[in-house]
């Protein structure tokens, strides 16, 4: 059943028109309460008894005429797929549109960017989903500002009144959003603020388990907080291919993938601040293994997509897969020399690491050796180890004293 608001209140705007409504003369109490009755909310008629009588609202101005009659022409205004008020639960309808179009705009084969539409629609549908949920506990989700000792609304550049972003939002202890769910927009509004911008490219290959993760989430939030009627699950099917992936295909999906040295660097820096766990929580990242089988049975000839167990064999398999998308280890050029030692190569010293790495460019980030994390703080990646340690099996009788491995 779907949760409703507790309180089942008329909203100021509503009342407004009630009192339009009861001037008129023309309805009596269970007449009005028919217009503001709706299959997301149920109204008690006492609501309408308290307003007639004064007891409640009476500093709420009765609508204007034509407001009235506006009202009562388009009413009424029920969207009909979720029973919500096109008016009343405006946001709520905008934030089940808005992931809509972001899931379709990225599934599009026409569309040539992918990841940043959205984000930016995500981002958007998001902010729109907290809000209501705000809206409907009684919680005022505008910024305030002081001027001259005195606290009022802040306002935008023309006057509206101004509401709390997507950051905001999800720094407020009535959040009610779970800790996997937050890292996860944390990640995306990181990286929007990255590419919001500027164009980049190179990005759904590498972080779409990010993006199917804020998809989840934000169907299992919409239906924890407002009723499983408003799923989205009914309303996108797996996509059909026109084409099995082919061993070069294949290929070319397991290959190093070198994301723009911003891009890299932002993603870098915020998972350090993550435990493996964290990083692992599919809140956070969620991954799907695509496994081409043959079936022995009749009953699975029709399965696109067979879900199996993470606690099976078969699960736990394919996850050892699925943690490679992790972000890789990185070094400083202490610990590389500190790992030559191990090897046996005492004489390798940070000079000589210096020396190798501009001598081959290797810092030059299209060399895929390691990312910037900020100006000036490069880190190096296990491929460039391993290219110093076969630098340094090439020149043993440089490096190794005696010339005898440890």
């Amino acid at each position: 059943m779907a949760k409703r608001n507790s309180k089942n209140r008329l909203e100021r705007w509503e009342v407004a028109l009630v009192k339009a409504m009861l001037a008129t003369r023309k309805y009596n109490d269970q007449d009005i309460l028919a217009y503001f009755t709706r299959p997301s909310r149920s109204i008690n008629h006492a609501r309408v008894s308290e307003i007639r009588n004064e007891r409640k609202h009476k500093a709420v101005k009765p609508a204007s005429d034509d407001e009235l009659a506006r009202f009562l022409s388009d009413w009424p205004q029920i969207d009909p797929e979720t029973g919500l008020n096109l008016f009343g639960d405006e946001l709520l309808l905008k934030a089940r549109e808005a992931m809509l179009v972001a899931v379709q705009s990225y599934n599009n084969p026409r569309t040539y960017f992918k990841s940043e539409l959205f984000i930016v629609t995500a981002i958007i549908s998001w902010t729109y989903l907290l809000h209501y949920y705000f809206k409907q506990s009684g919680i005022d989700y505008r910024y305030y500002r002081t001027v001259n000792g005195r606290r009022e609304i802040a306002k935008t550049k023309y006057g509206a009144d101004k509401y709390w972003d997507i950051s905001e939002c999800l720094s407020q202890d009535a959040c009610p959003l779970d800790d996997g769910t937050e890292r996860n927009l944390q990640f995306l509004i990181k990286l929007r603020n990255e590419i919001e911008h500027q164009m980049t490219s190179r990005l759904d290959q590498t972080i779409s388990a990010k993006l199917q993760a804020c998809c989840l989430n934000f169907n299992r939030t919409l239906k924890s907080l407002f009723g499983d009627e408003y799923g989205l699950e009914s309303e996108l099917s797996f996509s059909l291919q026109f084409s099995s992936l082919g061993r070069e295909q294949t290929s070319q999906l397991l290959q190093e993938i070198h994301l723009p040295e911003h891009i890299s660097a932002m993603q870098t820096a915020f998972e350090e601040q993550l435990t493996d766990n964290e990083i692992r929580d599919p809140t956070y990242s969620y991954r799907v293994a695509f496994v081409e089988r043959s079936v022995n049975s009749k009953g699975k000839a029709d399965n696109v997509v067979e879900f199996v167990k993470s606690d099976s064999d078969e699960g736990r398999k394919i996850n050892r897969v699925l943690l490679k998308e992790t972000e890789k280890k990185k070094f400083k050029p202490a610990d590389i020399v500190a790992l030559m030692r191990v090897d046996g190569f005492y004489k390798f010293r940070i000079h000589d690491h210096t020396q190798l790495w501009k001598d081959l460019d290797a810092m030059n980030p299209n060399a895929g050796f390691g990312v910037w994390l900020r100006p000036k703080d490069w880190w190096w990646y296990d491929n460039w180890v391993d290219r110093v340690r076969a630098h340094c099996q090439e020149h043993k009788d440089r490096y190794c004293p005696g010339n005898v491995l440890a």
